[in-house]
């Protein structure tokens, strides 16, 4: 049956379709000197450092249209940038979106879609600045490129640890790899037998944890607040292992992390039991929960205690003494990145 209220993306032009998705774009910030409509944008940083950082989400891939709804996934789209930008503790200002759409999208679901984009815009106080929009031929693929700014020399990077430095970990892991869990379950379910409609009230947590994340800004301002200058950090999108891999790698460092410290949430903990999974493998190995893992001087630890939403869940060793997770029994395991794969 004809949808009557469907406009083909061909009835628009590809300017003619930028035009139209990007009318009601807003500039907010003091810096976009020219925005979206020219060759190129124009920011001034007024004498800070910038900071880029891009990223690519692939229908199939990173994302599942039957679950995800499109004003989430043009949130989702942007915020997972900002997050990088946080994670080099800067604030990010601008983004730029290129898209590749098929003839199976309609003016209508794009209009959708970068509903989600200006939340999260708004949300953060960020511009979009330009892009480019494409036909694919199979799919919806997302591009975006985030752009930060810095005092000078003020970023952090994964590589500074040190030798004795403290491990900490911002909110709750392992939630938004359960809350995938269980919409694939429900998918699965429902491919089965249509007439059952699944039932996620109960796990709205975990559900929202996976479709609408959250950068954590509030950490990166609590922390220049603090004073407290991290001496690596880097945002959890691989899963905690993965990342503190990265920071040893980076930093030529090893680690100690025990088990009892990594915060996991209560309905992350019943999901898993559910599941028959072990939090803490969801937590290490889960990846998407964009929380922030960074390390600090010894003496910064009484000034991060004061903080709920920050957990201390280890310490930084000399690199040949490598990376190990202390069980609760007191057992010794050696660390391993088992965290999402790209070209797996």
């Amino acid at each position: 049956m004809e949808d009557l209220n469907r406009t083909e993306i061909a009835s628009l032009g590809e300017f003619g379709l930028i035009g139209h998705l990007t009318k009601n774009n807003e500039i907010r910030r003091a810096g976009t000197i020219l925005g979206i409509g020219d060759d190129a944008a124009v920011i001034d940083q007024f004498g800070r450092q910038c900071v880029v950082s891009s990223d690519m989400l692939l229908e199939g891939i990173h994302f599942d249209l039957m679950y995800t709804p499109l004003k989430h996934l043009g949130y989702k789209a942007v915020v997972v940038n900002l997050s990088d930008i946080y994670a080099m503790m800067a604030t990010p200002t601008h983004i730029v979106m290129a898209l590749g759409v098929s003839n199976k999208f309609s003016v209508e679901a794009l209009e959708e879609f970068y509903e989600g984009v200006y939340a999260a815009c708004e949300a953060y106080d960020v511009d979009l600045i330009g892009g480019d929009t494409n036909s694919s031929r199979k799919g919806f693929i997302i591009s975006v490129t985030a752009i930060g700014e810095v005092a000078p020399d003020k970023y952090v990077t994964r590589n500074g640890a040190k030798v004795n430095d403290l491990i900490c970990v911002s909110g709750d892991l392992g939630a938004a790899y359960l809350g995938l869990q269980l919409l694939e379950r429900e998918k699965k379910i429902f491919l089965e037998n249509p007439q059952v409609q699944p039932d996620l009230e109960s796990r709205k947590y975990i559900v929202g944890r996976i479709l609408k994340p959250e950068p954590r800004a509030d950490i990166v301002d609590w922390l220049q607040e603090a004073g407290i200058m991290p001496t690596a950090m880097i945002d959890i999108s691989d899963g905690l292992s993965s990342e503190l891999l990265h920071i040893c790698t980076g930093s030529e460092v090893g680690c100690v992390v025990y088990e009892d410290k990594i915060p996991v949430h209560d309905d992350a903990k019943e999901m898993a039991i559910q599941l028959n999974v072990a939090p803490t493998s969801c937590a290490l190995s889960g990846g998407e929960d964009y929380e922030l893992l960074f390390t600090i001087r010894q003496e910064d630890y009484e000034k991060v205690v004061k903080n709920n939403d920050i957990s201390v869940i280890g310490y930084i060793t000399r690199k040949e003494e490598g990376a190990h997770l202390v069980t609760r029994g007191g057992n010794k395991h050696k660390l391993t990145a088992q965290g999402w794969n790209a070209f797996e």
